[in-house]
């Protein structure tokens, strides 16, 4: 039965009043039993982090998601829209550290009965050494708790926007079975000899005692000096600038470009390096800069990337000295020999990076081998994007998955399968493509964190207990998911764990990208519901926010191509924009300018929001002012317009017997109508909701503003009974389509109008089709003209636009003559004109208009 029309319709709790109405009738479930590959509408949809709170750039992007998952499903497409949560990971550690006042120390037992020492304090500027140390079980049982509050309040929020997500398909990243998915795809890499592990120099976080990927940096501009160094050669000293003369004693050559006449007759002789007195080469490689600094670099393993790539282009030995936790190692490079320059290594020895470099220019510059003082500077350094410490690099052992960066091959099948792709915009595959080419390593998943998916190995141990790296024992894929760090190796029992002849099991976990990267598997059942895989994947849908093209759509291209035969995971990609403050600065938690978006809904409403999120193009900036949001406030007027001019549209009575839509302007409303359809569904066709919205919205201001006044007497039976009905119904049809048209934008005003007349949901209703094939004559636009033109007149008049009108003349091209005629009896009831003339003329306008007199 339809709902009774309100007297008066209000955007007021109609959150409230939907949401659980569509979850009880199953409105957005996905009806499998009717799917076929054909028919579906698959979205992989983004799984935020689980971890704080969403800000106003998640309900902007997946606003953008929505509006499409929900113009598909009314295009008759069965649509697969799961929602997922990323809940491993640094973010969740981070936050249950802050949260409950501690940390994690995994040399700890387990405590059945712990209990942390507060609950729901930020606790953000505490240090490590405050918190409490716990177990690592005890630790992951607190992330898990956590995890699962945060996704209920994560939950509401998203319901309250109106995701049509169908919440039974929701999926955890950290979830037995996801871990088992993740699992799987890391054995069958290994097994392909895509996954190995190294001893190679890693970006590493000192503060986190992590390794970082190369899709986790971020540059940050930071204050530095260049320090001029002499190195002594046998013509005479060698001058070099560097920003880290701390690394000195680990310097294993000094490079310059092959072209550089300065030094080219020093490539192949040796240099001596100051304080310790160490012999290196000098080398030629094409990335030395001929105009930075004297033109001639030292190498140093390792200060940067830079000098990742001439250590391993040019096999040059590895002296390290920087330790996991920020410090210069104990340990001098056996390479220091001289009785002095082990004094002064051992003047640095346990210093961090600041104090060391501090202590090694006193230590330059009393021996008079610094010319000069350091030479201030600002330079971009790598930091780990949710780091507050310059990155170092180590030598660690570690995980890697192949990506193209160390194989051309790949990298090219990589940049062919982006080629699969129909990017939306298509100039965000530009960045793909540029992220492809540019990689320079494979792809770093082990992490030294807790709460994240076991890296499932064990090693064995030799008959003096040392680990077998290269012997690794996997399970099967039936054991899955593990835990190599409780759970025993398979053929031993956990009795040998860590004595000879034994194993010991990995402790790192994977990077969440490793999981994450995997969210067409996780959400569609990969190898666990093979029928419901078959039917969704490759994905219709990959909708995703541009700064993540590197780290979530490139990750989960590379695994579908690695383990699906080169096949791209998704036919579509849409990338939205970012959010921007009203200084043209990107939101984010860390620049400290986010939005977040439960108080703009409470204040708006959320068809308001939705509206505004929707207003922007994909790929495209939008500039938020949370004391000022304009575009927040046209979508509320947009959607209480939206309830009471249906309200007024529907108040009229329709007559009774057999009519028909006869008028002239009440066809051609119709024919601008069908029009409008034709234009929006080529918009959405092409992932472009914004012109489907500019479009739509457009008219429906013109069909309120001007027809809605135009036809209102006729409606209420001033004229003939065939021209009321013609008008009611030419109202209730536009209506009808209006809201079908807007539905994907603004759900709930849209339902609760719909439900007046209707006992089906419109999100179930069918996307509205043109009604005939007559094209528009004109006359909506003409004629809405001329009534400008009458209610200027009378506003020059000042009166008021009730003000009846004895007499007034229309003048006009003659084409359009034609047309005012036709509807000349709504323009003189709309104007209270008793008589109206038209005339030939130039342009249109309203002449001689002649005011009836008022008795006072």
């Amino acid at each position: 039965m339809a709902d009774a029309i309100p007297d008066k319709p209000v955007l007021e709790g109609l959150e409230q009043k939907w949401g659980p109405r569509w979850e009880e009738k199953g409105t957005y479930r996905f009806d499998r039993d009717s799917a076929t590959r054909e028919n579906i509408f698959s979205i992989d949809t983004p799984p935020p982090t689980a971890s704080g709170s969403l800000h106003i750039g998640h309900v902007f992007s997946y606003t953008h998601t929505d509006v499409v998952a929900r113009y598909q499903r009314m295009r008759g497409r069965t649509v697969f829209y799961p929602m997922g949560w990323d809940d491993n990971g640094l973010p969740t550690e981070r936050r249950v550290q802050n949260y409950y006042g501690v940390r994690c120390d995994p040399t700890l037992p387990y405590d059945p009965d712990f209990t942390p020492p507060f609950e729901g304090g930020d606790n953000k500027s505490s240090k490590a050494a405050d918190q409490l140390p716990i177990s690592r079980r005890n630790f992951v049982e607190l992330c898990e708790r956590l995890t699962v509050e945060d996704e209920k309040q994560f939950e509401d929020l998203w319901r309250k926007l109106g995701l049509s997500v169908d919440w039974s398909q929701t999926y955890r990243t950290i979830s037995p079975e996801a871990q088992a998915t993740a699992q799987r795809a890391f054995l069958r890499n290994l097994e392909r000899g895509e996954a190995y592990q190294a001893d190679a120099p890693t970006l590493w976080d000192v503060t986190f005692r992590t390794a970082v990927a190369q899709a986790e940096l971020e540059d940050k501009e930071q204050p530095g000096a260049y320090h001029r160094l002499a190195f002594h050669g046998p013509e005479g000293d060698i001058h070099i600038e560097t920003t880290r003369p701390e690394l000195l004693p680990a310097c294993v050559a000094l490079v310059a470009h092959p072209d550089d006449e300065r030094y080219q007759a020093l490539f192949g002789t040796t240099v001596r390096t100051p304080l310790f007195d160490v012999e290196v080469p000098v080398v030629a490689h094409h990335l030395a800069q001929k105009d930075k600094g004297s033109g001639i670099a030292m190498i140093c393993t390792f200060g940067d990337l830079t000098d990742v790539i001439w250590w391993r282009e040019l096999d040059l030995p590895n002296r390290a000295i920087i330790g996991f936790d920020g410090r210069v190692v104990s340990e001098a490079p056996d390479a220091i020999t001289s009785e002095a320059g082990r004094e002064a290594y051992a003047q640095l020895a346990g210093k961090t990076v600041f104090s060391a470099k501090k202590t090694i220019v006193e230590l330059l510059q009393a021996s008079g081998e610094m010319i000069g003082e350091a030479k201030a500077i600002t330079h971009p350094v790598k930091f780990f994007e949710k780091g507050d410490k310059p990155l170092e690099i180590v030598s660690t052992r570690q995980w890697y998955i192949t990506n193209g960066g160390r194989d051309e091959a790949l990298r090219d099948a990589l940049v062919a399968l982006g080629k699969d792709i129909d990017w939306h915009p298509d100039f965000m595959r530009v960045r793909y493509e540029n992220w492809v080419n540019g990689l320079n390593g494979d792809w770093l998943i082990s992490r030294q964190r807790f709460f994240g998916v076991p890296i499932p190995v064990w090693y064995p141990l030799d008959g003096d207990g040392n680990p077998v790296f290269d012997s690794p024992i996997v399970p099967s894929e039936a054991q899955l998911p593990v835990d190599p760090s409780s759970d025993a190796a398979p053929g031993f029992e956990e009795s040998q764990r860590g004595v000879p002849g034994g194993f010991i099991g990995e402790i790192d976990v994977m990077d969440t990208w490793a999981t994450s990267s995997l969210t067409p598997q996780l959400a569609g059942g990969w190898e666990t519901d093979p029928e419901l895989f078959n039917l969704v994947f490759p994905y219709d849908l990959r909708p995703q926010g541009q700064d993540i093209i590197r780290t979530w759509l490139f990750s989960t291209a590379l695994r579908s191509h690695l383990e699906h035969d080169g096949v791209a995971p998704w036919k579509h990609a849409a990338i939205s924009g970012f959010i921007v403050d009203p200084d043209r600065k990107k939101m984010s938690k860390s620049k400290g300018n986010v939005v977040t978006p439960a108080g703009m809904l409470d204040d708006h409403g959320s068809d308001a929001v939705r509206y505004w999120a929707a207003s922007s193009r994909l790929g495209t900036d939008a500039a938020f002012d949370p004391q000022n949001p304009k575009q927040i406030k046209i979508g509320r007027r947009l959607a209480i317009k939206v309830l009471n001019a249906s309200k007024f549209a529907y108040s009229y009575e329709l007559p009774g017997g057999e009519h028909d839509i006869t008028n002239p302007l009440d066809r051609d409303v119709l024919a601008e109508l069908d029009r409008v359809i034709a234009t929006a569904t080529t918009a959405f066709d092409e992932f472009d909701h914004a012109r489907a919205l500019e479009t739509t919205e457009q008219f429906f201001w013109t069909f309120c503003d001007d027809y809605l006044e135009l036809v209102k007497e006729r409606a209420y039976g001033a004229s003939t009974p065939e021209g009321q009905a013609s008008a009611v119904l030419t109202l209730r049809a536009a209506v009808d389509t209006m809201l079908r048209l807007l539905a994907p934008f603004l759900p709930f005003a849209t339902e609760e109008v719909w439900s007046w007349t209707h006992e089906s949901s419109i999100h179930a209703a069918a996307w509205p089709a043109p009604r005939s094939s007559e094209a528009p004559t004109g006359i909506l636009p003409t004629v809405s003209a001329a009534l400008i033109g009458i209610r200027r007149a009378k506003t020059d008049a000042k009166a008021s636009q009730k003000t009846p009108v004895t007499s007034a003349t229309i003048v006009a091209p003659e084409g359009q003559l034609s047309l005012l005629r036709l509807a000349a009896d709504d323009l003189k009831a709309v104007g209270r004109i008793a008589e109206l003339s038209f005339v030939a003329g130039e342009e249109l306008a309203v002449t001689d208009i002649v005011l009836e007199e008022q008795v006072s």
